[in-house]
């Protein structure tokens, strides 16, 4: 009777291995594909190349690799970019709306002017990122790493930074109206210089003591200008 059940072992595991190779194989040829309106490029590697006004409206982008690749100008309306690497990537004029960047690795990441409303960046890192004149209306930054990112110029209505570490990020000139969520946001020397932060959410006096201000910046009630103000400008 053993030498059947070992047959039967041999059998199952050589269809698992089996089902393994041709998955492996699947996602390599799928790898492969031309950019294209809901093509699935998950854990596909596209470093370092040209994929500018690309199709890849609601694409599965998954932990892909687009490092130092140019999307410039692609449409990816609502593609799951999650857990992404967007390292020194550009999405410079990207047609994002409702696209999905949680817990996306970025530094230097380019999203100028790029359309980005009610996008998700949830647990996302993107040091030095430049959003400078994108719309990030309705979109969620929450718990997201935004030190030294330039939101200079960037549509912020709505948009939830609670939680998110925004250490030496640059606010100035950032066009919202309404209430700004910043809930336990970390602004360490936050450039707001001239914001009109009057109807901040959640907004309390120990995160602007340690934010960069000055008489043209606007605080909710209750909340002082700190004694700091105006920080020195860094080189």
């Amino acid at each position: 009777m053993i030498l059947p059940r070992i047959k039967t072992i041999a059998f199952v595991t050589l269809t698992t291995i089996s089902a393994g190779l041709l998955s492996s194989v699947s996602a390599k040829a799928a790898c492969n594909d031309a950019a294209a309106e809901g093509v699935d490029w998950t854990d596909c590697r596209k470093r370092n190349l040209i994929i500018t006004n690309s199709s890849l409206e609601n694409a599965t982008l998954v932990q892909s690799d687009f490092s130092s690749t140019d999307l410039s100008g692609s449409k990816i309306t609502g593609a799951d970019l999650t857990k992404a690497n967007l390292l020194r990537a550009s999405l410079t004029g990207v047609a994002g709306d409702g696209a999905n960047f949680q817990n996306a690795l970025g530094f230097r990441t380019l999203f100028e002017g790029a359309s980005l409303k009610n996008a998700n960046f949830t647990k996302a890192e993107l040091h030095r990122s430049d959003f400078s004149d994108a719309d990030l209306s309705g979109a969620n930054l929450s718990k997201t790493e935004l030190g030294r990112v330039n939101f200079n110029g960037a549509k912020l209505t709505d948009t939830n930074f609670e939680h998110a570490n925004l250490a030496r990020a640059d606010f100035r000139g950032s066009i919202f109206e309404g209430p700004l969520p910043l809930q336990e946001s970390f602004l360490f020397q936050t450039r707001i210089e001239g914001v009109d932060l009057s109807k901040a959410v959640g907004l309390a006096q120990w995160q602007v003591d340690m934010s960069c201000g000055n008489e043209n910046t606007k605080l909710p009630e209750g909340i002082t200008i700190p004694t700091t103000w105006p920080c020195e400008e860094e080189d």
